[in-house]
């Protein structure tokens, strides 16, 4: 049986919206409203990993668990890699799901979809994936495409990840999210690789597990959950949760 770990990576050092994951949306910071969603996903123990003692005070005060990280990661993957090895040093989680801190609308069965593709052994991280409805979602550099191979309904492996727009001709394309559920031993690995050529050019770091050999799966679902990066961002997260207060 697997033992999922739901971790989420917060930090307060962004550029467009300072101090996001504490920013007020109906009542409550917006790092707790993602706990609350992953929680309700229902999968495992939920764990804030933070470099922040004010994030960890906001994930305490609403009754969730927090553990301090370094300050100086590179990445939400290295962050999680380290608050694993703290919350589970004797290794009882084999599988971390990885919830970005500025999803605060995210559905909880969203999160879940991401755990069925670790079904298959071959699999040795999952992902998700919306089509594509907007025309200039199709050429924005901002949205990354996932190009896949389908292996089930609704689900694709993962070939390449790219902003552009990607595969050439008719049918629908792929609008990555970044949610990710690794088996622990593939983010290890993962964690200990050296930035990709690809990973470089296209400023995207999953690439470097698909050039190391490394299978992805994306799970295709309904829609891309809103991420919070700019006050309009914040402004529309607060217009969806205006009445629903998770503290």
């Amino acid at each position: 049986m697997a033992s999922p770990v739901v971790i989420i990576p917060a930090r307060l050092a962004a550029t467009r919206l300072p101090d996001k994951p504490l920013a007020d949306i109906a009542g409550s910071p917006m790092i707790v409203h993602v706990l609350r969603r992953a929680e309700a996903a229902a999968i495992g123990p939920v764990v804030v990993a933070t470099d922040s003692p004010a994030i960890a005070e906001a994930v305490a005060v609403a009754g969730g668990r927090a553990v301090m990280t370094r300050a100086d990661h590179p990445s939400g993957s290295d962050r999680i890699f380290e608050a694993l090895s703290l919350v589970d040093p004797q290794g009882r989680h084999d599988i971390v799901v990885n919830v970005q801190g500025d999803l605060p609308t995210i559905e909880p069965a969203v999160i879940a979809s991401a755990l069925p593709p670790l079904d298959d052994p071959g699999v040795d991280i999952a992902t998700l994936a919306a089509v594509i409805s907007r025309e200039e979602e199709r050429t924005a550099p901002s949205v990354v495409k996932v190009v896949g191979s389908p292996v089930a309904d609704n689900r694709v492996r993962a070939l390449y990840f790219t902003r552009a727009a990607a595969p050439w001709g008719e049918g629908p394309l792929l609008h990555h999210i970044g949610l990710y559920a690794y088996r622990r031993e593939a983010l290890a690995r993962f964690v200990a690789l050296a930035p990709s050529p690809l990973e470089r050019r296209e400023k995207l770091e999953q690439l470097r597990a698909l050039e190391a050999g490394m299978r992805i799966d994306a799970v295709i679902v309904d829609g891309v959950p809103l991420g919070v990066d700019t006050p309009d961002d914040l402004a529309r997260a607060r217009a969806i949760l205006s009445g629903m207060n998770p503290a």
